[in-house]
């Protein structure tokens, strides 16, 4: 991990030039960056000076440097000599899987349902990992869709570890304040503060209900029924109503099997007690295993039209000139870095 320099960084986004900013958050900004070497890189410098911050920066800091996975964020290095450490990643050119999902009906061109299974896997794969893969786990505790980011290839990376936390070896979950956002948080750690990693479980299931339905987690728009979508799914599960409330473009491009599996998996994920919920890791399985159904030779031609037209998706892209603001307050920003959503009790 490199240190870097308050002048190297000053020099990377010009003095931390308004220009530069590509996502904002309530405590952090996030700078694109270009280094002396030419490296293009995400730079998060906090907004405010207190010792939460900085604890919140340096926990993202220790965490991130223990963590080597394909699908989470890279961290490349800090800035040490400011009050509050400054965070160097790797630079994620594809903003979040939230904007890709909500920022147009029936979700971006390449979002195809072969694609949200792709994605779903990715993002399932690198939480099995931080549960079950490394010599202390770490429970994430803001999964949600504005914190899964894609690269220029669109491959799923998991950012904003802040409010993470290690589980010691000897537990299987942690006393916390609650923390978490509305639509997303666990019911049974918001009831009991027991911290487990069955709450990144459920708050995951909220995420592939997302990208199922291409409904938002909560939905200030829609009636009192449908407003908390995981109530709404489970709801339409237990109903036989899944098809109902799929996005269309997926009951034309996917396997009724799989849409069902899916659905399902989903339904056992937001199970109110944690014990009934999957693991990440069986959760990772699945997916993958889903992957593999039989798709239909005119759906295997429409994804690779689909596919065919992914670069000029790509080379079209230029979604950070700006940071995104929603008529609804949500603020949509790079990689999820900051937190960007409502929170539940305690806000950080």
């Amino acid at each position: 991990m490199t240190l870097f320099s308050t002048e190297q960084l000053r020099k990377a986004t010009n003095n931390y030039s308004q220009e530069k900013v590509i996502g904002k958050g309530a405590y952090g900004i996030v700078y694109k960056g270009v280094l002396s070497d030419k490296r293009v890189v995400a730079i998060k410098k906090s907004k405010l000076v207190d010792a939460t911050q900085a604890e919140q920066f340096i926990n993202e800091l220790m965490i991130l440097t223990q963590v080597i996975h394909r699908n989470v964020v890279r961290i490349l290095g800090c800035c040490l000599e400011e009050e509050v450490p400054v965070l160097v990643y790797e630079y994620i050119s594809n903003n979040t899987l939230f904007h890709h999902i909500h920022h147009k009906v029936g979700g971006m061109n390449w979002l195809s349902w072969e694609n949200r299974l792709r994605v779903a896997t990715e993002a399932a794969s690198a939480l099995g990992y931080l549960h079950s893969e490394i010599s202390m786990p770490i429970i994430h505790r803001y999964v949600k869709s504005t914190n899964i980011l894609l690269d220029e290839n669109y491959t799923a990376k998991i950012s904003d570890f802040g409010a993470s936390r290690l589980v010691p070896l000897d537990h299987d979950q942690v006393t916390t304040l609650i923390q978490g956002t509305l639509g997303y948080l666990d019911p049974e750690y918001f009831n009991s503060s027991q911290l487990t990693e069955k709450s990144d479980v459920y708050s995951f299931g909220v995420v592939l209900a997302e990208l199922i339905t291409g409904k938002k987690a909560i939905g200030v728009d829609r009636t009192n029924e449908e407003k908390n979508l995981a109530t709404y799914f489970v709801n339409s599960i237990k109903g036989n109503r899944l098809f109902e409330i799929v996005e269309p473009r997926l009951l034309r491009e996917g396997n009724l099997e799989q849409l069902e599996a899916v659905g399902n998996l989903v339904k056992r994920c937001l199970s109110f007690v944690g014990d009934d919920r999957p693991t990440m890791k069986e959760v990772a399985v699945e997916l993958e295993g889903l992957k593999k159904f039989t798709i239909h030779p005119w759906v295997q031609q429409q994804t690779s039209n689909e596919n065919r037209n992914l670069v000029q998706v790509v080379e079209q892209s230029d979604l950070y000139d700006s940071p995104l603001i929603y008529a609804s307050n949500e603020w949509e920003s790079y990689s999820g870095i900051t937190n960007l959503a409502l929170e539940e009790n305690n806000p950080r």
